[in-house]
């Protein structure tokens, strides 16, 4: 079982949710604002009341469903959830839930980055974005379909490698000119040597299974890393959030191998500028990554059509959007007849005019 953790008010008790806008938590109730300093103020001093764990109402696991369920402390409604879900909240009186054992011990988030668009602007974002697809179907953006836009916390690993490499090739060397009616050709061959100290940063890796083949969520980076904090539960409050279910030890050969490949591709490309060719190359990249887990901010609009499921999702940071979308085929064909006749027309009363 999990214990639910509700976020409460230092004023008057209600819960807290944190704003993007203005990056501080706010009461719904007595509209108070606090900022992340103040609220962990509050908490070191009164850790009872302001986090408040609801131990009567943990999570439950539903076998023949294969979900979890809680009861809302708040107004006493069932929720579901999924098993990695981490943070969540009431559908019916909105109280922000986090799942305490999700978030903590192994699968304590090192770092997040805040959300920085408000669900009103990541909507705004999806109806602008939306008005130039001409041929989408029209129940992926009517006004109930833009209202669960919802604002998620995704789990990634995220890496950085730094390392010694050493290469070794045979480089070729052409030189042809002419003299008179002789043309010569000089070939000189190297053995080419080069130490080179490499370093990479920001590479993602989704930590979440049912995101691997979900191409969107590669599309809408960068993040500005800049931005990342350490993690505190609060920052979740009035947002979902999923918890890892890839442990680093399960993609990390396939990682040593795309560093490796990257640092190839730097010393070939360093090569190639000073030799015509090289063959028989070979890299000994001796790396030290350091891998971190993090929870990364995307608003993101799911939708069923013919047994699809087609998604929609803006990085809640930078703003930058990536879909894919369910296209009306009627309306695409009826619209090409419509060109098709028209040119048809047009070409026959040239026709009979010359």
């Amino acid at each position: 079982m999990t214990d639910a953790k509700t976020h409460r008010c230092p004023n008057c008790g209600g819960f807290l949710t944190f704003n993007p806008n203005d990056q501080k938590f706010h009461c719904p109730y007595c509209l108070s604002i606090f900022t992340e300093a103040e609220i962990a103020s509050f908490v070191k001093a009164n850790p009872e009341i302001a986090e408040q764990t609801d131990t009567e109402n943990t999570i439950k696991r539903d076998a023949t469903q294969q979900v979890d369920l809680y009861r809302c402390s708040s107004c006493g409604a069932e929720i579901y959830t999924s098993a990695t879900t981490a943070a969540t909240f009431c559908y019916y009186c909105h109280n922000p839930v986090v799942l305490v054992d999700r978030l903590s011990g192994e699968f304590a988030p090192e770092q997040l980055i805040p959300f920085q668009m408000d669900q009103k602007e990541a909507q705004e974002a999806f109806k602008n974005w939306i008005k130039h697809k001409h041929y989408v179907n029209k129940n992926f953006y009517n006004q109930d379909q833009i209202e669960k836009l919802s604002g998620v916390y995704f789990p990634f690993w995220y890496i950085q490698s730094e390392g010694d490499s050493e290469f070794s090739a045979k480089a070729r060397e052409i030189r042809i000119w002419r003299v008179g009616e002789i043309e010569y050709t000089e070939t000189k061959e190297y053995e080419v040597h080069r130490k080179n100290y490499l370093k990479f940063y920001h590479l993602l890796k989704s930590g979440l299974t049912k995101n691997i083949k979900q191409k969107m969520f590669e599309n809408v980076e960068p993040f500005d890393f800049k931005a990342l904090v350490d993690f505190k539960t609060p920052y979740l409050a009035g947002f979902q959030a999923e918890k890892r279910d890839i442990e680093y030890q399960a993609i990390s050969e396939s990682i040593n191998d795309e560093l490796e490949g990257y640092g190839e591709e730097l010393v070939h490309a360093q090569v190639n500028t000073d030799y015509q060719s090289i063959s028989n190359s070979h890299l000994n990249f001796n790396d030290k990554v350091s891998p971190s887990y993090l929870l990364l901010p995307l608003w993101v609009l799911t939708y069923h059509h013919n047994d699809k499921v087609y998604y929609f999702a803006i990085n809640g940071q930078t703003g930058k959007i990536s879909g894919i979308l369910p296209i009306n085929q009627f309306k695409l064909i009826l619209h090409a007849l419509f060109i098709f006749s028209l040119v048809l027309v047009i070409g026959l009363i040239v026709g009979y005019l010359v």
